[in-house]
């Protein structure tokens, strides 16, 4: 990239975004469109002091107003657009619906739109879209059955949930057991923000198929780090973890705490990010961005309450299960490595104490 190449950040003022931005301010005019929505951006002021000390540009927009993104695009004129701007939250997603769609699926609609208007011009139009995408579209993910065979696992039954079996299961009821997902997985998006996040990929791959602009996802897997939103009860697990412990609170784990994620540094997603841009051409083929290890929902409860000096044992594991949850998700991250010679530097442990630290500095404890 080079300092005269222009780009926008969809989401540009989140967690992801302001990092991202800042990083590639060091060698391109950057420019982030976000609406600020209280309930991503509340408790949060770093993230845009951030854009303001890297000389980001900021739009104030919303995805669901065409006009707005359309000028947005207009005015800027970039040559690559970041598209991180969503809903998130698997549970919050099976209460609203319209709003999830609206966000994610027709927002996506409308930045064709505008990308599409500008084809042609004499900047070059927009040459490449990188989707920030989940894993989450994968549902339950690989498994292998008994005799180790490649199986696809079906979304896991409530009744079974109900009497404690969470396993995950094909569709002849047989256990399976889950394995690290690569792209080659067929896609079995099992909640409604998973939905919305396998239409966005669908509508770009689809919109621009034959033409000059260049569209390539990342499937992300558990983003965390310093900066992550603690008030946010539909951000990352950790964040929420953090926030209790140091309010006093036991932890509720849910299932068995067997549930595992594969927790990845948002320096690191930043770096993917970075990588796409850079790239001398678009991967046809999506990547999964990781660390390529999990950990169960226990065992990292424990890690912060022994790093935020709280007894590792002030939790309970509840049994209480959420629509659209999966066992179990670890990228298989080889094809990222292969094909951006990317790769994650931050340890689970390195990452969770940044975390703690961080989050003890910004958010003390109320007890």
């Amino acid at each position: 990239m080079t300092l005269n190449l222009s780009i926008l950040i969809t989401g540009g003022a989140g967690f992801i975004g302001s990092r991202l931005a800042a990083e590639l301010s060091r060698e391109a005019d950057v420019t982030v469109y976000d609406n600020f929505h209280p309930q991503a951006h509340d408790g949060n002021p770093e993230n845009r002091a951030r854009l303001a000390e890297h000389g980001v540009h900021v739009i104030e927009g919303d995805m669901r107003d065409p006009a707005a993104l359309g000028a947005a695009i207009t005015s800027v004129r970039p040559q690559i657009v970041y598209h991180l701007a969503a809903e998130t939250g698997t549970g919050q997603s099976f209460d609203l619906p319209k709003r999830y769609t609206d966000v994610n699926v027709m927002g996506t609609a409308h930045l064709i739109d505008a990308v599409r208007a500008v084809s042609g011009q004499p900047w070059g139009g927009v040459g490449r879209i990188v989707l920030a995408g989940s894993r989450s579209v994968y549902g339950e993910g690989a498994c292998v059955d008994a005799a180790g065979a490649a199986a696809a696992a079906v979304a896991r039954d409530p009744v079974d949930m109900q009497r404690g079996d969470f396993a995950p299961r094909d569709r002849h009821g047989r256990v399976l057991t889950p394995a690290a997902t690569s792209a080659a997985c067929p896609v079995a998006p099992a909640s409604v923000y998973a939905s919305s996040k396998l239409m966005q990929e669908y509508l770009l791959a689809q919109a621009f198929w034959g033409t000059a602009t260049e569209v390539g996802i990342l499937r992300l897997q558990n983003v965390y780090g310093p900066g992550q939103s603690l008030n946010n009860p539909y951000t990352g697990v950790l964040s929420i973890f953090c926030r209790q412990i140091q309010e006093g609170k036991t932890l509720d784990i849910f299932e068995d705490g067997e549930i595992t994620r594969d927790f990845v540094a948002v320096a690191d997603a930043v770096a993917a990010f970075a990588a796409m841009g850079r790239a001398d051409a678009m991967p046809r083929e999506v990547l999964d961005i990781g660390s390529g290890q999990g950990a169960t929902i226990l065992e990292v409860a424990r890690i912060l309450l022994t790093l935020l000096g709280a007894p590792p044992d002030r939790l309970r594991i509840t049994g209480a299960f959420r629509p659209g949850d999966i066992r179990y998700a670890v990228a298989d991250i080889t094809r990222a490595r292969a094909t951006l010679g990317w790769h994650p530097t931050v340890s689970l442990n390195d990452g969770l104490a940044r975390l703690a630290d961080w989050s003890r500095q910004a958010h003390p404890a109320t007890v």
